[in-house]
């Protein structure tokens, strides 16, 4: 059986042998590339199922993605390493190489080692996750996807927005632990301002006790008051303390039952206008205002 062993043996060149390992790396990597990612998976769904913060489950998602990334790149170059020497391509040289080249290419791409860097310390800090609602770079929307590289946003449009981690340099999280709806109504000037903001408190009451919208605020309306005097309205403020992400949602729907309310008690929401007083005289009197329209025929038949 030996010799049978050996003779098969010998029907296989050098070139073969080595095509065959070639394939079996490949083989390999792929499934060490399959079981990392399932490991990660698994690992991160048993810390999830502990976790009763939906805070902490959103991070450990976000982290799972990152990690399941950097095992990929890692399996791939050791893959390639391996690969390379069944070759015959020695890898020292290629190394040595690499860090001189690599320094050369680091000042070229310094933007690049930024946004892994900025990326690192991203994920390290906490400061947001798959999920949130973020202003960062510029652009604005929900956290889809964060990497060492880039992180990728969706705005309220549906627009896909990939920004590199290396030129977030503020990251403003809408959608942590909790959020204020802020909700500014004019009216007008004649108007009774207790009044007013009594309605927009019985408002506020409503709406929480709404079982649809409730749920979504966690403190009862809180009115701030008069916030300033515009050209035609008196600017009343007030705020809810809600859910994460639904700031917009009670806001849109207290905006709806207010106007319902003021337009029931008669309260006049003002919109933008101009009063024109005319001029007195020195004893007090004033001018009958005429406006000359053209066109328009004046008394006697003349125009």
């Amino acid at each position: 059986m030996l010799d049978q062993i050996a003779f098969f043996g010998q029907q296989f060149t050098p070139t073969m042998i080595s095509g065959l390992r070639i394939v079996l790396i490949g083989a390999l990597a792929w499934a060490a590339v399959a079981f990392s990612h399932k490991l990660i998976r698994t690992f991160r769904i048993y810390i999830s199922r502990n976790l009763e913060d939906g805070e902490e489950v959103k991070r450990i998602a976000t982290l799972g993605r990152v990690f399941r990334y950097t095992a990929s790149v890692l399996i791939t170059l050791i893959t390639g390493t391996l690969i390379l020497g069944e070759l015959g391509i020695s890898v020292a040289p290629i190394l040595g190489a690499a860090g001189v080249v690599g320094v050369a290419v680091g000042f070229g791409a310094q933007s690049l080692i930024k946004d892994y860097f900025n990326g690192f310390f991203l994920l390290l800090e906490n400061q947001m996750r798959q999920g949130d609602v973020v202003e960062a770079g510029g652009k604005a929307g929900v956290v889809e996807e964060i990497t060492l590289r880039y992180t990728r946003m969706r705005d309220y449009d549906g627009n896909v927005h990939f920004v590199p981690n290396g030129s977030i340099t503020t990251v403003t999280n809408m959608t942590r632990g909790f959020a204020h709806a802020v909700v500014d109504v004019g009216v007008a000037y004649r108007e009774d301002i207790d009044a007013a903001l009594e309605i927009m408190r019985r408002t506020g009451a409503e709406l929480r006790a709404d079982p649809a919208i409730g749920p979504k605020i966690l403190e009862d309306v809180e009115i701030v008051g008069v916030e300033k005097w515009a050209d035609s309205a008196v600017v009343l403020r007030c705020r809810f303390k809600v859910a994460p992400i639904e700031q917009w949602t009670v806001r849109r729907q207290y905006l709806r039952r207010l106007k319902l309310a003021f337009d029931a008690a008669g309260i006049e929401i003002p919109f933008p206008h101009l009063t024109v007083y005319p001029g007195q005289l020195k004893d007090g009197s004033s001018p009958p205002l005429r406006l000359a329209v053209e066109g328009a025929t004046q008394p006697g038949g003349t125009q």
